[in-house]
C-alpha cells in the first residue's frame, strides 16, 4: 500500500538554537522523540520500549531543518520520508515547526496523534 504524505504545523516559544539541538542531536532527540537515541555513521537507532527503528539522516541544515528515512522504508523501496523544519515567523518571533511525514491511508490518523503527543513532549521539556 502507497504511504500518504501529511504535514503538520506547531508554533514554539523558543530559540531555533535550541530548538536544533533538540530536533538533530541524539541527546536532544533523546529527550523527547524516543526513550533512546544511538547513532552510527548517517543511521540514528531509536530506542521506544524495548522495540527500535532505524532511520537514515538525509538532510541537515543547521537552524533550518533535518531529514529522516526509515531504513523500513529504504528496503520497501519507499519514497517516504521524515522531515523537521524550522524557522521563526517574522511577525510573531514564534519558532514555526513544520513536520512532513507519510503514512498508510488508515493509520494518518495514528501518525497525526503521535506527532501532537511526541511535539507536546518537546514543549513541556522546552517550557514553551
Amino acid at each position: 500500500m502507497e504511504k500518504e504524505r501529511f504535514e503538520l504545523e506547531y508554533l514554539l516559544k523558543t530559540s531555533i538554537k535550541v530548538l536544533d539541538n533538540m530536533l538533530s542531536t541524539p541527546s536532544g532527540l533523546s529527550e523527547w522523540f524516543a526513550d533512546d537515541v544511538n547513532i552510527n555513521d548517517d543511521v540514528y537507532t531509536f530506542l521506544w520500549d524495548g522495540g527500535e527503528e532505524e532511520a537514515r539522516l538525509l538532510a541537515k541544515k543547521a537552524n533550518t531543518k533535518v531529514k529522516f528515512r526509515w531504513i523500513e522504508d529504504e528496503e520497501d523501496d519507499s519514497e517516504a520520508y521524515f522531515e523537521l523544519r524550522y524557522e521563526v515567523d517574522p511577525m510573531t518571533k514564534a519558532v514555526i515547526l513544520s513536520i512532513t511525514d507519510f503514512a498508510e491511508p488508515d493509520e494518518l490518523d495514528e501518525s497525526s496523534r503521535f506527532w501532537d503527543q511526541q511535539i507536546g513532549e518537546l514543549k513541556r521539556i522546552l517550557g514553551a
